[in-house]
Order: C-alpha cells, then structure tokens, then sequence
C-alpha cells in the first residue's frame, strides 16, 4: 500500500477478544468510561483508536482508568437497551461512535456526560443546538459525511464518466443515512445524475437490492456507511464486485476490504480524538462548553485491485489526489 497523510495507530498491537457484556476490571478510586458500539466485540481497530486516545492523555486502561464496554452487534435496537445499563453503571462519560448509539445514548440520559464520534451530523440529527455552543450533556466530533455527497458524486463520475444513473444503497432506519440521501439527491441534479435509492433494513435486503440495481442499469453505486452496512461491508463488497457495479462506499472500511473507493474522515482518528474530549470532561469541564470538533480533511482512498478487476481505468489526475492507494 501507498499511504500518504494515513492516520497511524497501533495496528500492530494483537487485541483480545472481549465478551459481549465485556467489562474491564474495576480500579481503586478511578474514572469509569461507557463505550457504547454498533459493532461486535474481539479485536478492532475502532476499540485499539480509542485505546491509544486514552494512552496520549494520560489513561492506561485496568491502571487509572476503567472502561465497560457494550457491543450492538450491528443490531440498532439494542443500543437503547445497553444504554441503560451504562446509566445503571453511573461510569462517569459515555463514549458513542455513530449516530445511532449518539441517539440512544442522549435520549436515555441528560445528566451523563456523552462524547460522540463520526456523527455525520449533529445538528441534523438533534445532538447538539449548534456546533459552536452544543448546549447539553453531549459533545465531540463530527465527520459531516452528510455534507459530502456533492464530492463523492464527483468522484465517482471522475471513474465513471458516462455514468447518469447511480444507486443509493441506504438504511432508513439509520438517521445518519437519511441524512446522507437528502444531500446525495441535492447534489446530484447540477451534475446531471438521476439517484435510485435502495432502503435495506436487514443482510436479508441485500441480494434482492443488488438484483433491483442491476435491473435499472446504474451504471455506479454509493453505499452509506452505518452500523447495518459497516457491521456487513464484506458481505456488500462481494456484492458489488459480482454484480460488476463500481461502487463509491462511506467509509474507508469498505475499500480496506476490496471495495473501490471512498472519500470521508478517519473514523478511526475520530474515535482516538474523543479521548481527549472524556480527558477534559473527567477534568471538569462541560459538554456544554466544548464545541463540537469538524473535520478540516478528509480522505480518499483508492483500491486499484477492485479497479482493475472492473475493468476501469482510474484517472492520473484523480490517483494523485489520492490518500491512499490499495494496489
């Protein structure tokens, strides 16, 4: 791989599978921390992030710290569930990557401290009053993913140039979602392209939504990413490299796992940074007072494997504006 400006993290460092109703050992008069996933427990790099966030500032987990940890298991409607039983825990701040567990996690408690990460948008999607000045028990850092379907059409129709019909492989049920189709169908008209959403609320939805896509003709495809689709990224990149439809995905996860290509922030450099935000509320500082953190870059990622396995051509022009490439 070619990596340039690549966030780096401990990847090297071998992680032990942790249960489902995981929870770290207790320490004597130290901080307890909720971290509430979409995903599945065992080693990933979204837990090693927070890990080394929490070690740049001064927390080693079982020493000063402990951490509980609740996993969704790519199931939404088990967030508010274990939500609660972080309330129930009173840990001291509960960290939310993702809309979905930010959502759970602020409405089941206004008094708890939350500090969320990847938030496509917080605004939009009732966390905060506003980024400057967040006004609540609920802080931390947005990737504003909902404000890049403009780009990534772009992109996309810089691989696929005749391309005039695009698929939007979605979950309704995800806001985050919602809010990235919305901007998707705004940003698509200047560039002359028709969208063809495709609501999936399941892994069930998936062959049958690539089987509709084919019949359509899209000539591409753009994937939100969320906790069904990310949970389920290899099932979905099989799909798309079968069904031959150069796909555009939310997230670098997708591309790390054969996908074409991607254009967001690092998730994983998001979740690292909002240690830094439980540092200072475990200070005594607000949420209310710490505005939310917006990305200043973000990434494009290029698989050039999945490319050529497409048959396609990807311009010099578009390679150099690459922040990594997957050969």
């Amino acid at each position: 791989m070619m990596d340039r400006r690549r966030f780096l993290y401990g990847t090297g460092i071998a992680l032990l599978a942790i249960p489902t109703a995981a929870r770290s050992q207790p320490v004597a008069n130290s901080p307890r921390v909720g971290f509430l996933f979409y995903g599945a427990p065992g080693p990933s790099p979204e837990l090693e992030a927070f890990r080394q966030g929490l070690r740049e500032v001064g927390y080693i987990e079982g020493q000063n710290i402990s951490v509980e940890y609740r996993f969704a298991n790519g199931q939404v409607g088990q967030l508010s569930a274990l939500a609660a039983e972080l309330i129930q825990l009173k840990v001291d701040v509960i960290v939310t990557p993702g809309t979905p567990a930010s959502v759970a996690a602020k409405k089941a408690t206004s008094t708890i401290p939350i500090v969320f990460a990847g938030v496509a948008d917080a605004v939009g999607a009732g966390l905060v009053t506003s980024l400057a000045r967040p006004g609540g028990n609920i802080t931390g850092l947005t990737s504003i993913s909902a404000a890049l379907g403009g780009k990534r059409l772009e992109l996309l129709k810089g691989v696929v140039p005749k391309a005039s019909r695009v698929g939007v492989l979605y979950n309704p049920t995800d806001q985050s979602n919602v809010l990235v189709l919305r901007e998707l169908q705004e940003s698509s008209k200047p560039l002359g392209l028709t969208l063809l959403p495709h609501p999936v609320r399941g892994p069930g939805d998936f062959e049958g939504t690539f089987a509709a896509i084919s019949r359509e003709r899209a000539q591409a495809l753009f994937v939100a990413a969320g906790v069904l689709t990310t949970e389920h990224r290899k099932t979905l990149v099989d799909l798309a490299a079968r069904n031959r439809v150069p796909t555009m995905w939310g997230e670098r996860q997708f591309v790390e796992v054969g996908g074409l290509m991607s254009y967001a922030v690092n998730f994983y450099d998001e979740i690292r940074r909002a240690a830094a935000y439980v540092s200072k509320i475990l200070k005594g500082a607000k949420p209310a007072d710490l505005p939310v953190e917006q990305p200043t870059t973000f990434e494009l990622v290029i698989n050039l494997k999945a490319a050529k396995a497409l048959g396609l051509t990807i311009p010099p022009s578009l390679l150099s504006r690459a922040d990594q490439i997957i050969q």
